[in-house]
């Protein structure tokens, strides 16, 4: 049986950074699950690789037709934004396992879909002035950066990932990204250990 490995943490944690290393690693083999989001595509991200990108319309049919499995809603500066997953037909747990990023809500969203065996959550951590100063500069490199909604993320995680929060979700691992190598090393030998 596979699982779900479900790559979580406040903004500008270099959750992208992990993921793309550990779909790189032949360590343990992972498939992509991509989410789902209405929000605007970004410099440098592509359609079906990051997430599927789709308006309201599209969000809207997928719930209609109960593929939704699990969503967040953000009222950004910018409008609505639903970053959502969808049960598409692509998640087989019985042939492989999988990673994917996401939000607390959304691991317990998925924990009650797929059953909490199903999933083996990361969660990973940084200072919050190194996070800051990642998210100013990425945002930087935007042709429009949206410096309102950075401000408005980084905020929200504070009450997103509440210790309490991280305790009833039974997150009890942490991984603290000051040094990529050491990290993804170490995330790798948590995942060699529970898959």
């Amino acid at each position: 049986m596979g699982k779900i490995v479900y790559l979580m943490g406040k903004s500008s944690t270099g959750k992208d950074t992990i993921y793309k290393e550990l779909m790189k690693g032949d360590a343990v083999p992972l498939k992509a699950i991509v989410p789902y989001t209405t929000r605007p595509i970004r410099a440098g991200e592509r359609d079906g690789v990051e997430y599927h990108f789709t308006d309201e319309e599209g969000y809207r049919g997928l719930a209609a037709q109960g593929c939704v499995v699990e969503e967040r809603s953000y009222h950004t500066f910018h409008g609505l934004w639903r970053y959502f997953t969808v049960d598409d037909g692509t998640i087989r747990l019985d042939r492989e396992s999988y990673l994917m990023i996401g939000t607390l809500e959304g691991y317990e969203s998925l924990k009650a879909y797929f059953g909490a065996d199903a999933l083996l959550p990361v969660m990973i951590e940084l200072d919050d002035g190194l996070r800051l100063q990642r998210a100013l500069d990425r945002e930087k490199a935007q042709k429009h950066p949206k410096y309102e909604e950075l401000c408005r993320r980084f905020l929200a995680d504070s009450e997103d990932f509440a210790e309490d929060k991280m305790e009833r979700a039974g997150i009890h691992r942490t991984f603290l990204n000051d040094d990529l190598r050491r990290c993804l090393g170490e995330i790798q030998g948590y995942i060699k250990e529970n898959i």
